[in-house]
């Protein structure tokens, strides 16, 4: 419709409206007649068609049950009503009594969805062990560190992680790398003693067969148990007792044979998968896991490994999901090295830190940016995180600490005197920098290899800070010029994208966020100037939330998008403890989360009993049709 034909129906349509959507005080919600006239006079112009605004489309919702079904998008919806971000500025806009109503109606049908009854705890897809879990769970089996994985194929990525099961597929070529390994595996084992005891535990002598195969039998069931991360079933048992036997009989060497079974072992499905059986439709659908499954899941999320010996024990004895127990080994394992895992492989994926190693700076621009100031970086973020894990600090942190570390190049490199060596430490932090946001490592990630990028880094915020990652880009949109000298301040040039109504709606949430970040050059450098230009840090947030500079942009992110923030991060961090995407049926369980985080400010630890202890980590549901 065109604007002149909208602004001379506005007053029609506020009329109409006044009449159709004002809330009272009562909560029951009616779809039809409470929000679907304010979408049909505001909003389904634009967000309609095959190439809806911002990637949203409100033409085909009728009712209720529909709220229900796109939980994710109506919660976008309520957060650009709030926001007063739609209908854009340039529209004509409804009155406060009418965004009030219509805002009211919604919170109304998303309260409706309900948390009290039964809950959905979601399926994880049957997945291998991805190559870190690989390496890790054949170092903590056979007591041998050597990285066979490391010549697999690189894993897929789903949901911003390598763990996922939808995506974690097997091709004929990782087939044949598993045989190769376990071989590998095998002949290691064979020439490292400390490794042998550890399967062959019984021992019997040469000329009593009798003894040998007892001796063997016993040594088999414990090992394949251990690297099945559960008891071996009986059939399991036969088929490699089969092998050994007849080994036996054939006369072959005790090495032979050994090598035979270590490498059935590591090409079974048994190892190579986490594997957890579907309820029957006579739990209805839904069961908690067994003690040897939860094992399993709490090892690979905080060890990205396997079970050790203590949480097979208490999976044996059946106590392992009792509460208190349950509290006790996540707090053993957290301060056990192996939660080093959390660091490398949540964190690394989380805040993409894995892809500083592959980024080049301009280096006539920026020569002092080598490999070993990019791997500088990377750990200086690493052990921020580490710091809010150890300590059990509150999350939060991560975006306000005004503390880091440093060795004496990336001191350097921000202009902090007084560090030297190349060990890191712990340093106070001038006044214009706090939290991963003014860290090198993230405004290296965010920016183009000759400039900063607000956009990149706005986006950065919204995808891994906010969690409200904006659509793509429509096509056809042309790159900023470089000409500076021509077209004016990187702020006055990107005006260009904010005249393109197809990019104006995402640019006014990225650019502000991104803007505020200015003041740090391409690798992490403070700046006044870019180029002949002074820099304008200054910027407004949606919900008229001002702010002059980076230290003013992180706590309105601290206090005012404090529940975005911690709901991010929660919904980040159960994604990668399950293995899953989430949907809008996790949405209980992570409000749960939130509650209990809240209560105790926030803290790392209690983020992560609360996932631990939540449905959707704690049990299993069937296949839908």
């Amino acid at each position: 419709m065109h604007r002149l034909a909208r602004s001379a129906l506005a007053a029609l349509q506020i009329a109409i409206l006044s009449g159709v959507v004002v809330a009272d005080d009562s909560t029951e919600t009616d779809f039809a007649r409470n929000i679907r006239p304010f979408l049909q006079f505001h909003c389904v112009d634009c967000h309609s068609g095959d190439d809806p605004e911002g990637g949203v489309s409100l033409e085909s919702y009728e009712d209720s049950a529909n709220v229900q079904t796109d939980f994710d998008v109506w919660e976008k919806v309520l957060r650009a009503l709030h926001a007063r971000e739609m209908p854009p500025k340039e529209e004509p806009q409804p009155p406060d009594t009418e965004y009030e109503a219509v805002i009211g109606h919604i919170e109304a049908e998303l309260a409706a969805f309900d948390c009290s009854g039964p809950q959905h705890p979601g399926r994880v897809t049957i997945r291998r062990l991805n190559r870190v879990e690989y390496n890790n769970t054949i170092r903590d089996l056979v007591g041998i560190d050597f990285h066979p994985a490391d010549d697999f194929p690189s894993d897929d990525v789903g949901n911003g992680f390598d763990n996922i099961g939808d995506v974690l597929s097997i091709s004929p070529l990782l087939m044949e790398k598993y045989v190769d390994a376990a071989d590998a595996i095998a002949e290691r084992v064979l020439a490292h003693d400390e490794a042998r005891k550890r399967i062959v535990i019984q021992q019997a002598p040469d000329d009593d067969l009798d003894k040998k195969v007892a001796a063997a039998q016993f040594n088999i069931r414990t090992f394949a148990s251990r690297a099945f991360r559960r008891p071996v079933g009986d059939e399991e048992l036969q088929r490699l007792f089969s092998l050994v036997t007849f080994a036996f009989e054939q006369g072959s060497q005790d090495d032979e044979i050994l090598r035979t079974v270590i490498t059935a072992v590591l090409s079974s499905p048994q190892f190579l998968f986490r594997v957890e059986d579907d309820p029957s439709s006579d739990d209805g659908g839904i069961r908690a896991l067994g003690d040897y499954e939860l094992a399993s899941r709490l090892s690979y999320f905080l060890w990205s490994s396997m079970p050790d010996e203590e949480l097979f024990r208490l999976a044996e004895d059946g106590t392992l999901h009792q509460p208190e127990i349950l509290q006790s080994q996540i707090e053993r394992m957290l301060d056990d090295p192996r939660s080093q895992s959390i660091i490398d492989n949540f964190a690394g994926q989380w805040l993409q830190l894995r892809d500083l190693a592959h980024l080049r700076p301009d280096p006539t621009l920026f020569p002092q940016v080598d490999e070993q100031l990019r791997a500088d970086m990377r750990r200086e973020t690493e052990l921020l995180f580490e710091s809010v894990m150890r300590e059990n600090r509150s999350v939060l942190d991560l975006l306000r600490a005004d503390f880091s570390f440093v060795n004496e190049r990336l001191a350097s490199h921000y202009g902090i005197e007084g560090v030297t060596g190349a060990e890191f430490q712990r340093v106070d932090l001038p006044e214009n920098r706090r939290g991963v946001l003014t860290q090198a490592s993230v405004l290296l990630l965010t920016s183009n290899p000759t400039r900063t990028s607000p956009v990149k880094r706005g986006k950065w915020i919204l995808d891994n800070i906010l969690n409200e990652p904006p659509p793509p880009p429509p096509e056809g949109v042309p790159e900023l010029s470089e000409a500076v000298e021509a077209l004016g301040s990187l702020r006055e040039r990107m005006e260009e994208h904010r005249s393109n109504e197809s990019c104006a709606i995402c640019h006014r949430r990225m650019d502000p966020l991104g803007f505020g970040l200015e003041n740090f050059d391409a690798v992490g450098g403070w700046r006044d100037q870019d180029g002949q230009f002074e820099i304008d840090p200054s910027g407004t947030l949606p919900g008229d939330m001002n702010f002059s500079g980076p230290v003013e942009l992180i706590n309105i992110l601290v206090n005012e998008k404090r529940d975005a923030f911690c709901r991010c991060l929660a919904e980040k961090l159960l994604t990668y403890a399950l293995g899953r995407g989430l949907t809008s049926q996790d949405r209980c369980a992570v409000d749960r989360i939130l509650e209990q985080m809240h209560a105790d400010d926030d803290r790392f630890d209690t983020l992560v009993e609360a996932i631990v202890m939540s449905d959707p980590f704690l049990m299993r549901e069937s296949q839908k049709d």
